[in-house]
């Protein structure tokens, strides 16, 4: 089959498209032919070899040459050992191992909601676990104000929607051109840039603050929530020397993928495509993810199938 592997650590340009066996399901995991797979900022961060320099996240050191990717849609075609209510040809979604690629093992899944397709529903997983995670560890309670930098990329656009379902009033920062799909997602809307501390304070008392760009603000959302302990970032690596805390991957991803199936069944959640690429163009879709300003989600279509 083919993938994208790297053999070193770089930029985008390490990533190639190589022939590789198939893998076969494990105990307890699902093989798809995989359609689409979600780019996310993990994925780059990794090939960057940022996690092998940091002991902030808990991924220990990547062996070389590596597969890339971790959420999925596809049709599966090979069921492991003790794997119940899922059967070959089922249609799902869910986080697995390099899944750029024409076939990936799922570690879990949830069948893909009818409304969504495989491109859209690649891009799910990892943001709607990692949003619910963050939201759970700040702490923010119905009526609060969260205040939210970055909130136009995949996590941003799923912690606006599921605050707004748990009546939590949202400030998000997002570029110019961002600011009204913020406000389309309940989000009271600012720019960032020069100023941009002084227009979230017109809005009133902020009581908690989540960063999921990285773009050296802690120390300001620090001040504008009066307490380290109510900011998380998913993105800044120097998160203790402020005293904020990091969430990386790796919450419970079955419960995750669940409550995205019922708000995308209940209207309550959608993340739009972006931008689509063929397996041949994933440096680019890496480029542009490091470069930001994404409005929802970045996927990766196989198209062999």
């Amino acid at each position: 089959m083919k993938k994208v592997s790297f053999a070193e650590f770089g930029g985008p340009e390490v990533l190639q498209v190589v022939d590789a066996p198939v893998p076969h399901a494990g105990r307890g995991q699902v093989r798809i032919a995989v359609q689409a797979a979600g780019v996310n900022p993990v994925d780059w961060r990794i090939r960057e070899g940022q996690f092998q320099k940091s002991a902030t996240e808990s991924h220990g050191a990547i062996g070389l040459p590596a597969g890339v990717g971790q959420d999925a849609a596809g049709i599966v075609d090979e069921v492991g050992e003790g794997v119940h209510g899922v059967e070959a040809g089922d249609r799902v979604f869910g986080r697995g191992w390099s899944t750029y690629a024409e076939h990936a093992v799922l570690f879990a899944w949830a069948p893909v909601p009818e409304n969504l397709t495989f491109a859209e529903a690649a891009g799910y997983p990892s943001v709607v676990e990692t949003a619910l995670r963050i939201l759970r560890e700040v702490g923010v309670q119905p009526g609060q104000t969260l205040l939210v930098n970055g909130a136009s990329g995949g996590v941003g656009s799923a912690v606006l929607q599921i605050a707004r379902e748990r009546g939590i009033r949202v400030i998000g920062t997002a570029g110019p051109g961002n600011q009204d799909y913020l406000r389309d997602l309940g989000a009271v809307a600012t720019t960032y840039g020069d100023g941009w501390v002084d227009r979230v304070r017109q809005y009133g008392a902020i009581d908690a603050a989540l960063d999921l760009v990285g773009s050296g603000i802690l120390p300001d959302l620090v001040d504008l929530t009066g307490d380290p302990e109510a900011v998380i970032t998913i993105a800044d690596l120097s998160a203790a020397a402020h005293g904020v805390r990091f969430s990386g991957v790796g919450g419970p991803i079955f419960e995750a993928l669940a409550e995205a199936v019922d708000l995308i069944a209940r209207g309550k959640l959608r993340i739009p495509v972006e931008k689509a690429y063929p397996l041949e163009h994933a440096a680019a879709a890496h480029a542009d993810s490091r470069a930001g300003h994404t409005r929802g989600r970045r996927v990766i279509l196989i198209e062999s199938h």
